[in-house]
Formats: structure tokens, sequence, C-alpha cells
């Protein structure tokens, strides 16, 4: 059985379909193309290894990863931006949020890492001195349970002195 030529102009707009962020499932193409649906999954998988990062859902992406797209992004006109993400996989609105996140980056005050390690040998002691403070107080209220017990029994073995 000859193979079936489709025209160029089909196979790339199955291709886009194919194509993450709005990736359409290939059952569903194959049902409107009357594709066949193996023909489709090998057409999806020659897309995904030509654009790697195609293949990788953003949230997947590493922080250099998205540092990069903001980078090349950033001259880019409103129209190649978001051709730029669907050649990418992502929405325009992850593209903005991450460009926010590289703005501010650098607003975060870290503190000196000397002073935390200080702050926590701090903490540290007082919570060890708290932990001490509280096992003598609960031997001291264990002791005082343990004398009104036996302040009590010796009561009902001979009596309240008051009565003499």
């Amino acid at each position: 059985m000859p193979r079936k030529v489709y025209p160029k102009k089909l196979k790339e707009s199955i291709f886009k379909r194919l194509t993450p962020p709005n990736a359409e499932k290939v059952p569903d193409i194959a049902r409107e193309t009357n594709i066949p649906v193996n023909t489709l999954y090998t057409w999806r998988s020659k897309v995904l290894k030509s654009n790697p990062t195609s293949n990788k859902k953003s949230k997947n992406w590493s922080s250099s990863d998205k540092f990069q797209a903001v980078l090349e992004t950033a001259s880019l006109s409103e129209l190649e931006t978001a051709k730029y993400c669907r050649e990418k996989g992502i929405h325009v609105e992850e593209l903005k949020s991450w460009i926010k996140q590289c703005q501010n980056a650098n607003e975060n005050k870290f503190e000196d890492p000397k002073q935390l390690k200080d702050n926590l040998k701090k903490e540290q002691k007082k919570a060890k001195e708290l932990e001490k403070e509280l096992r003598e107080k609960e031997k001291a209220l264990a002791e005082t349970a343990a004398l009104l017990v036996l302040r009590k029994k010796a009561r009902a073995i001979w009596g309240d002195p008051e009565d003499d």
C-alpha cells in the first residue's frame, strides 16, 4: 500500500496543534482529520525533537531557562514575544510573571549569615535553658503531688492531727 502524502500546509497546521502550550490530543485530531493516529504521533515526536524546550512543561523549566527566556524576549515586540512563547510552549502570562520575578529578584534584603548563625545559637541556648527550667518544674510538681498523696494517706491512717 503506497504511503499517503499530506500537503505541507496541512502538516504545519497540525504541528501547531500538537505542540504546547495548547497541545491538542492526538486522538481528537485524528478523528477530526481522518489522519491515522500513528502518523500523528510520529509527527508530534518529530516536532518535539526539533524543539526540545517545547517538550518541557513550563513548570519544569529551571531558573536559568526562565531567565534565558526573559533575556531572549526583552527586545522583542508583543507579536514576536507571542510567537516566541508559542514556539517554546509557554504562555505569555508565564513569561510576564518570570519578568516580574527577575525585576524583583534583588529587592529582597538578605540578612548577614554570621548574624543569622549568632541568632540561631542564642535561640538554641534559650531553648535549652527553658527545657531545663521546665524539667525542674515538672520534678517539683511531681514531688508536691507525691507529698499531697502521702499526706492524704497519712490522714486516712492516723486521722487528722487537728482533731486532737
